[in-house]
């Protein structure tokens, strides 16, 4: 049988996908821009290193930090007594998940009153050439088995440029390190353009990537269309083949039964 004679587990999202979708990235992006406009946006690092830090490397330990900031920020907005952005919780999740955080809104729905969006949080340097350009975000078989498990999920990609400076503390005259978030966009990855979204076979079922974080074009879709655009980047792949596939396929309940 071929790809398309398949007896596909095909999953239908909720009427107002589209709308909750923007509702969430554009509240996310207020929540980033106000604490940026509140200079709440810099992340201090005091060391004993007389010359600051190692501004070369700065980008492979820049990640960490800049997530945990991003945490922080969306926990401060939940505890915010005004809070008017209807944030109802925050998670902070393990590190082998597909995403950094969950984060859960209060929205009136025909069926329920809530809503929840994975983030995963991509940093790039805004002084560094290519800096996080094309990062990874998860794992072909991950992702395609999370629409189908749940046709309505939404997973965020929040990228934040930021810039790195030392500073002389006064006090021990030693040299702060300072990161500022200077910049950002959150995107569905559902709606990313097919040229934006690349596939990379090297590791395990292979890595869902995009081409260029800083530059990418929207594309509303379904969530049946993206479960075939993500198998399209899976079989156009030199290194993997239809049986490979339906093997993946059969084991993550993708197509019905065939008995």
């Amino acid at each position: 049988m071929t790809y398309d004679q398949q007896n596909f587990k095909i999953p239908l999202e909720s009427d107002d996908y589209s709308e909750c979708s923007h509702f969430i990235v554009s509240t996310i992006e207020l929540i980033i821009k106000q604490s940026i406009d509140k200079g709440e946006n810099k992340i201090v690092i005091n060391t004993n290193l007389k010359r600051g830090l190692p501004m070369e490397n700065i980008n492979k330990i820049a990640g960490p930090f800049v997530e945990a900031w991003a945490i922080q920020t969306f926990y401060d907005a939940l505890e915010d007594s005004e809070n008017i952005y209807q944030l109802i919780n925050v998670e902070s999740v393990k590190r082998l998940h597909m995403a950094d955080i969950i984060l859960q809104f209060r929205k009136q729905r025909k069926i329920e009153s809530g809503i929840s969006a994975e983030v995963d949080v991509k940093a790039t340097a805004e002084d560094i050439e290519n800096s996080g350009k094309s990062p990874n975000i998860t794992s072909y078989a991950r992702i395609r088995t999370a629409y189908v498990e749940n046709p309505d999920y939404i997973f965020i990609i929040l990228s934040l440029k930021h810039k790195v400076y030392s500073k002389r503390n006064k006090e021990t005259g030693l040299m702060d390190g300072i990161m500022e978030v200077v910049a950002y966009n959150a995107y569905d990855l559902k709606f990313l353009s097919f040229a934006d979204i690349s596939y990379n076979p090297s590791l395990g079922t292979g890595q869902i990537q995009i081409r260029d974080i800083h530059y990418v074009k929207i594309e509303e879709r379904t969530t049946w269309e993206f479960c075939r655009l993500l198998d399209r980047k899976y079989l156009q792949s030199s290194r993997r083949s239809f049986d490979q596939w339906l093997e993946l396929a059969i084991k993550n309940k993708w197509i019905k039964s065939h008995d």
